[in-house]
């Protein structure tokens, strides 16, 4: 694919400065693209090729840019640094082909707004109004907010062409507490439990009515009830259950 004079990054960082207990004084530069390769590789789990393909430069040049900003971010651990996030060679995604797979390009609801003070935020996994069964390949979530145990909003919102422990990632940006899904893989319950996220899987049927389940505590969790990822016809994780109380 052509490569881009300029990185290529989704968006820039809500968060610009990170400050020491030795405050200001010594600050690292973390520039936006350092940030962007290392949001997409550890946070959303992607491989340095799949980086380099959304910044639409060479996987070398991601090497680099990612070296560059583990090295920053170690040293101001070690040394006590503060970070400061700006600057760098980039432009804003424009949704362009350039940019496949990209949360412009593929998401139908941008719903990266920070929720409310006392708002839980509930993702379930989203096909056709039905639980979609395999979390690892789901293209949609259904995002419900919940204010006093009462849903108050909800919007559907695209996967970004991503898959399996990635979208846990996707997820925790978007502030999710809790995800409703069907049949879901062990690595991929991991890294929703490193995000903080609580997983009740196991569910089917209508998404709503899940929610509105789980809002009562009748929907309980089956843990990790798919053991494979394969992409053979006739694979499905779907018709696990959930247990009522």
């Amino acid at each position: 694919m052509p490569k881009c004079r300029k990185r290529r990054i989704c968006r820039e960082p809500d968060y610009v400065i990170f400050q020491s207990e030795n405050g200001l004084d010594d600050v690292t530069t973390l520039t936006v693209d350092e940030y962007e390769a290392i949001r997409q590789i550890d946070m959303e789990g992607l491989s340095q090729e799949e980086c380099a393909k959304k910044m639409c430069v060479a996987r070398t040049t991601a090497q680099l840019i990612y070296n560059s900003a583990r090295k920053k971010i170690a040293e101001s651990i070690v040394l006590g640094k503060s970070i400061r996030i700006e600057g760098g060679n980039y432009i804003l995604c424009d949704g362009s082909p350039c940019c496949e797979n990209c949360c412009k390009s593929t998401q139908p609801v941008n719903y990266m707004q920070k929720k409310g003070e006392n708002v839980m935020r509930i993702a379930v996994t989203y096909e056709n109004g039905e639980v979609f069964q395999h979390f690892g390949r789901t293209e949609n979530f259904k995002i419900y907010e919940v204010e006093n145990n009462k849903i108050v909003s909800s919007q559907v919102m695209g996967s970004n062409g991503i898959g399996h422990g990635a979208l846990a990632g996707l997820l925790s940006g978007n502030q999710i507490d809790v995800l409703i899904c069907g049949g879901i893989g062990g690595g991929a319950q991991v890294a929703l439990a490193n995000a903080g996220i609580t997983l009740c899987s196991g569910a089917s049927g209508d998404t709503d009515k899940a929610v509105e389940a789980y809002l009562r505590g009748e929907l309980t969790s089956a843990g990790a009830t798919c053991s494979h990822h394969s992409r053979e016809e006739g694979h499905a994780c779907g018709n696990h259950g959930c247990g009522h109380h």
